[in-house]
C-alpha cells in the first residue's frame, strides 16, 4: 500500500560558486596570476589595466631610478657581466670566484624515478604532489586526509585518501630508501624491509621496531629481551644493526653558496622601529586593475530581441561570469587583509622582534571568531601563503600552534617548547646526550616548566630519538 509521509530535515548544501570562491582563497600569488590570465583569455568582457598593478612595498621595486647611461658609460663600467648574473642568483653577499657546480634537488631525482615505475597519469600527478610535500629530510609529515582535501579543491576532482596511500607505497620503493616515511620508526623499518638478505638479526630488528619501539624509546631492555626471547648479546647485535641505518631519508648537505629561493610572499609586513607600529599590505593588489569592458557591457545590456539569441545569451553569461570574478577577487583581498591583521593583533610582540619565544598559542578558531568568518575560510586563506617580515619570509601555517599549560599555570605555545628542545639537543655532547628528565631541568632553568611526557611528545614530533639512540648514532 502506497503511503505519503511528510518530513522536515536540515541539509547543508554548498553552491558551485562557493566552491570556486574557496578555490580562489586557496591560491597563492603565482597561482592567482595564472588564474586571472586564464580568465582573461576565456572571457572577452574581462580586461586588466597593467599600469595600475603596483607592488605594495618599495622593497620589491627598484630602490632608485638609474640615470641615463650611453654605451660608452655602460660598456666600460669595469663590472664583469658574470657578477651581475651571480648577484641575481645568490642570496648572500659573498659571490663565488669559481664556476657554479650544478646540482639538483632530491625531489627532482624522485620525480624522474617515478616516471619509470609504469604508473597511470593520475598516479603520476599524485606522486609529484606528494614528493613536493616532503620536507628537507625526506619525511612526509602532512596528513593524507588534509592532502586529499587540498587536491580535491585545487583540481576540482575528488581524491580519496586511499589513492594517496597507494602512491605513498610506490614512493617508498624509490631511492634513497626511507623517503616518504612519516617518522624515524617508519624510516628504519623501510630500510630493513629493503635489505636483500633478511637474516635473523634483520627479522628480529623488524619485530622490535614494530612491536616494542616504545620500550626501546624508554630503554626497557629487560622487557625487550623477555618479549623477543633473546639474550643480551643478541640484543647488542640488533642495536648495532639499527645504529648502521639512517635516521633520516635525506642526509646530504649541499656545500657552497646558498641559492636564492623563489618564494613570492602574499603579504608585506613592515615595522616602524621608532613608534613600534606594524603595517601590513598585500604584495600585489589585483582587484583595482581588473575591470569589465564598458562598451561590450552596454551592448549586452541593451541588446535587442532581434539579434542572435545564442550570441546574446553567450555575452550575458560571460558578463555574469566577469562580474562574479571581479567581485570574488575583491572579496579575496578584503578577507585576506582582515585575517592577516587579526593574526598581527594576536602576535604583535612576535612580529616586532621575530623571537619564537614570544609566539603565542593560536588556532584557526581564534582568527575565525575574531574576523567573523568560517574556520575553513581561515584555513584556505592561510594555506600556502607567506608573509615577508623584517626577519625573513614566514609561512602563515607555522604561526598556528597549540598551547599547553605549564606547571605555573601559564599557557605556552608548543612551537616555543619545540624550538627550545631543538636548541638544547643541537648543542649537547653527542657522546653523552641529555635524557628527557635532564631536558626537563634544562628547560626549567630557561623558564619553561613542563612535564617529562611533554618533552617526550614534542621530541618525537621533531623526529628526534631518545638519548640512547642518539648516542648510538653519534
Amino acid at each position: 500500500m502506497l503511503t505519503q509521509i511528510q518530513t522536515q530535515k536540515q541539509q547543508l548544501k554548498i553552491l558551485p560558486q562557493q566552491i570556486q570562491m574557496l578555490n580562489i582563497f586557496h591560491l597563492n600569488v603565482l597561482e592567482l596570476d595564472q588564474r586571472i590570465q586564464d580568465e582573461l583569455e576565456e572571457n572577452p568582457l574581462l580586461e586588466v589595466n597593467e599600469e595600475e598593478e603596483t607592488v605594495a612595498v618599495e622593497k620589491f621595486a627598484k630602490e632608485s631610478v638609474q640615470d641615463y647611461e650611453d654605451w660608452e658609460e655602460h660598456g666600460y663600467d669595469d663590472v664583469p657581466d658574470y657578477k651581475m648574473e651571480y648577484e641575481n642568483y645568490f642570496n648572500s653577499e659573498t659571490i663565488p670566484n669559481v664556476p657554479i657546480k650544478a646540482f639538483s634537488d632530491f625531489r627532482e631525482s624522485l620525480k624522474e624515478q617515478v616516471r619509470y615505475m609504469g604508473i597511470s597519469d593520475k598516479e603520476l600527478q599524485l606522486a609529484d604532489y606528494i614528493i613536493d610535500c616532503l620536507n628537507c629530510n625526506g619525511f612526509l609529515l602532512q596528513d593524507l586526509e588534509d592532502m586529499a582535501d587540498d587536491l580535491s579543491f585545487k583540481h576540482g576532482v575528488i581524491v580519496e585518501t586511499e589513492d594517496l596511500q597507494k602512491v605513498v607505497q610506490i614512493i617508498h620503493q624509490l631511492d634513497p630508501v626511507g623517503v616518504g616515511a612519516k617518522n624515524t620508526r617508519e624510516c628504519l623499518l623501510l630500510q630493513l624491509h629493503h635489505m636483500a638478505k633478511k637474516g635473523p638479526d634483520v627479522k628480529m630488528a623488524i619485530k622490535l621496531l614494530e612491536n616494542h619501539y616504545a620500550d626501546l624509546s624508554h630503554r626497557n631492555m629487560e622487557k625487550i629481551m623477555e618479549s623477543l626471547s633473546i639474550d643480551e648479546e643478541e640484543l647488542k647485535i640488533i642495536l648495532r644493526l639499527l645504529a648502521s641505518l639512517k635516521l633520516k631519508p635525506i642526509l646530504e648537505e649541499f656545500e657552497g653558496t646558498t641559492v636564492n629561493n623563489n618564494i613570492i610572499p602574499d603579504f608585506i609586513l613592515t615595522v616602524d622601529d621608532e613608534r613600534g607600529d606594524i603595517e601590513v599590505n598585500l604584495y600585489k593588489s589585483r582587484s583595482s586593475s581588473l575591470y569589465i569592458n564598458q562598451s561590450l557591457m552596454e551592448t549586452v545590456q541593451f541588446a535587442s530581441a532581434n539579434r542572435d539569441k545564442s550570441a546574446t545569451q553567450y555575452l550575458k553569461s560571460k558578463l555574469s561570469s566577469a562580474q562574479w570574478f571581479v567581485n570574488a577577487i575583491k572579496q579575496r583581498e578584503g578577507t585576506m587583509m582582515q585575517i592577516m591583521k587579526a593574526i598581527v593583533d594576536l602576535q604583535r610582540e612576535y612580529f616586532k622582534t621575530g623571537e619564537v619565544s614570544l609566539l603565542k598559542p593560536m588556532i584557526l578558531k581564534n582568527i575565525a571568531d575574531k574576523v567573523g568568518v568560517d574556520i575553513s575560510t581561515v584555513s584556505r586563506v592561510t594555506s600556502n601563503k607567506y608573509v615577508d617580515t623584517p626577519f625573513g619570509i614566514i609561512l602563515l601555517k607555522n604561526l598556528f600552534t597549540e598551547g599547553i599549560i605549564n606547571k605555573e599555570g601559564e599557557v605556552i605555545s608548543n612551537r616555543v617548547i619545540q624550538s627550545a628542545i631543538e636548541g638544547v639537543i643541537e648543542n649537547e655532547d653527542k657522546l653523552n646526550p641529555y635524557t628527557d628528565q635532564q631536558l626537563v631541568s634544562i628547560l626549567a632553568n630557561k623558564g619553561i616548566n613542563v612535564a617529562r611526557r611533554t618533552i617526550a611528545k614534542y621530541r618525537e614530533q621533531l623526529q628526534i630519538p631518545v638519548a640512547q639512540l642518539r648516542r648510538m648514532w653519534a
